[in-house]
């Protein structure tokens, strides 16, 4: 079974810009195939890694919601619901050289997620066994994990600023995976876009009181913002960034 990777954080702390850089670091290592999962309704990880989506799994909710009602969404004569959508799950993986994302997307309008959830989780059950790790950014907050989206959960990778709030967040999102008796073989925190690459006192003090097990610090760096001003993949920093750098500092020391 693929070893899968869990990346969480509170929004707004730089999680789906590392999640992309992970994956990167893991098919540049050689050790893809991986399948990329954007569990998040708001995604973006396909910019973060500069490729083009087909279709989302939301989307594909909202083909079955409204065939036969809008004539933009009709399902071929003679093929059932649940045919045509195992037909159509295809078309929402994202083929690449080392790696294939899957998206999640968002509902039209009014509507519950369970559905996109559940296709999500059923998928990664399906197609993790062909792939030597999963990595999965899920959405900001606790949502994906207090639903129990991911069936299994090898590595879980906390994502925080400086911050308190956010190490505080990702602090209960620990807590609800303790609860939740998820028991990833490692789990930790790691803090982005620190000044300098440095924590203050303050934020270590924070650390040490959610009782978590800081994996390493990634700098702040502004060209990490300037690509994402200019509309270019995170994917193409240099090799010698040092937000790379610090990156794969810290996924060598999990021995993945």
């Amino acid at each position: 079974m693929g070893h899968v990777i869990a990346v969480a954080g509170k929004g707004g702390v730089g999680k789906t810009t590392l999640c992309g850089l992970l994956i990167q670091y893991l098919c540049e290592s050689g050790r893809g195939p991986v399948l990329a999962v954007d569990a998040d309704a708001n995604s973006n990880l396909n910019e973060v890694l500069g490729v083009e989506t087909e279709v989302t799994l939301g989307e594909l909710r909202e083909e079955l919601e409204r065939a036969g009602v809008d004539s933009r969404y009709q399902i071929p004569a003679g093929i059932t619901k649940q045919a045509y959508l195992e037909m159509r799950l295809a078309d929402a993986i994202t083929e690449e050289d080392d790696y294939d994302l899957m998206v999640m997307g968002r509902t039209q309008g009014q509507g519950c997620y369970c559905f996109v959830n559940g296709l999500v989780q059923t998928q990664i059950q399906k197609l993790q066994s062909h792939y030597p790790f999963v990595v999965v950014d899920n959405e900001a907050g606790m949502e994906h994990i207090s639903r129990g989206l991911l069936p299994t959960m090898e590595t879980a990778i906390l994502v925080s600023d400086c911050s308190r709030r956010g190490v505080q967040a990702a602090g209960r999102i620990a807590g609800l995976m303790a609860e939740l008796n998820f028991k990833p073989k490692q789990t930790g925190l790691i803090i982005n876009r620190a000044p300098d690459g440095k924590l203050d006192e303050g934020t270590m003090e924070e650390i040490r009181s959610q009782n978590l097990e800081l994996l390493g610090v990634v700098p702040h760096d502004d060209m990490v913002y300037r690509f994402d001003c200019d509309g270019r993949p995170t994917v193409q920093l240099p090799k010698d960034s040092q937000v790379r750098n610090a990156l794969a500092g810290i996924i060598d020391k999990l021995k993945l």
